[in-house]
């Protein structure tokens, strides 16, 4: 620390700060040749907070701009108290990009904001911590083609906390993903009919109802479960990454058809990101009950391991868990039935596990989305 820093003695380094986002800027950097359909011109003449900005190539005319911004919410605090920051970066890309894929849109640049209470010394396993964050964004980038444009990085000391008041490592990540829409190819939901099939995509925790798993774990481990090395095995698994699913839902769709852009691969009649309450809301009374539908799920994924624990632990009921929590699929897709098998081999050729849970059906006395539980295996009505 330098002599007479009173910045620093008051929990800012902007030295190591400055450090740390030019270590962010090439990580930036190194996602510029990404996408096919983003070119960056990097006017910052090697300055890494210089001006850096984009235009968009290989897409059909018509296409509008959009953004959608989200973030990691409170499963930061089971990241760290897992120890694989790594990971952290393919809940914030998951959170955002799926809210334009799921509108029929093709998700291509992220910009973020990474607040952390300190970024800790160099050498130090905080600093390690960030910097295995950052990585990870890199690696998801580069694996599903987005670019990273840019971000912020700021120490915010006692305003960025923890229920761990010594956990290593004290941040909230956020983030706003550009994408594009064409009018011609929006996804609303306003062609389901009777008769189409719905297609569950796996996934464990994404970034929805961590605060129920929190709880769960402090009544089976303690208040400070985060500390209990026998919590470790459950805390990691709960901390899993989200699953992407964006660039198998954009070729199925067509944004990677190079004759045609325009022309779907399938018809998609509705995406279904399965946040908070999205069986009851999302899909339910945003969807089928003002079009005097209904949805039947015979034949959903089973919750994984962790999520029936901590069910159990929190005391939940099967209703309540499919409203807290995805169930064990992070989304849901209406297809026509003469498409699965089509829909299933690209599933495959993406690494996405799939299967045909449900049915759309015209309106049920009763209920508009009935489950067969596959936590204790009651009959959950919305």
């Amino acid at each position: 620390m330098k002599k007479n820093d009173k910045y620093h003695a008051d929990g800012v380094n902007i030295e190591l700060g400055d450090d740390f986002s030019s270590f962010c800027a090439k990580i930036c950097r190194g996602s510029y040749n990404n996408s096919l359909f983003v070119q960056v011109t990097d006017l910052s003449k090697g300055n890494f907070r210089g001006p850096r900005g984009f235009t968009l190539k290989n897409l059909p005319s018509g296409c509008i701009q959009t953004l959608a911004a989200d973030g990691v919410g409170t499963k930061v605090g089971i990241i760290v108290a897992s120890g694989k920051l790594e990971t952290a970066a393919s809940n914030v890309i998951a959170m955002t990009a799926m809210d334009i894929t799921r509108y029929g849109g093709l998700p291509l640049v992220f910009t973020n904001i990474f607040d952390v209470s300190s970024l800790g010394e160099p050498g130090s396993e905080t600093h390690a911590l960030c910097i295995e964050a950052m990585r990870g964004l890199a690696t998801i980038a580069e694996e599903n083609g987005y670019v990273v444009l840019g971000g912020e990085t700021a120490e915010l000391g006692a305003y960025v906390g923890s229920e761990d008041i010594k956990a290593k490592l004290k941040f909230n990540w956020g983030g706003m993903m550009f994408g594009v829409y064409h009018p011609q190819k929006m996804i609303r939901g306003d062609t389901l009919a009777p008769g189409q099939v719905v297609i569950a995509l796996r996934d464990d925790f994404r970034s929805n109802g961590i605060s129920s798993v929190r709880k769960a774990l402090a009544i089976r481990y303690g208040e400070k479960w985060y500390k209990n090395p026998k919590a470790l095995p459950d805390i990691i698994a709960a901390s899993s990454p989200s699953v992407q699913y964006d660039r198998f839902l954009n070729y199925l769709h067509g944004w990677m058809n190079e004759n045609d852009r325009l022309l779907p691969l399938i018809k998609m009649h509705l995406i279904v990101h399965l946040s908070g309450g999205a069986f009851e809301s999302k899909l339910g009374k945003d969807m089928l009950a003002p079009q005097n539908l209904s949805a039947y799920f015979g034949d959903l994924f089973n919750p994984p391991k962790i999520m029936r624990d901590c069910a159990k632990w929190r005391g939940l009921s099967d209703r309540e868990c499919y409203k807290t929590w995805n169930g064990g699929q992070g989304a849901l897709v209406v297809i026509n039935p003469e498409d699965v098998g089509l829909f299933m081999r690209n599933a495959r050729r993406f690494g996405i596990e799939a299967r045909v849970a449900g049915k759309i059906s015209k309106k049920m006395k009763g209920y508009t989305v009935k489950i067969k539980s596959k936590f204790n295996g009651s009959i959950v009505k919305y």
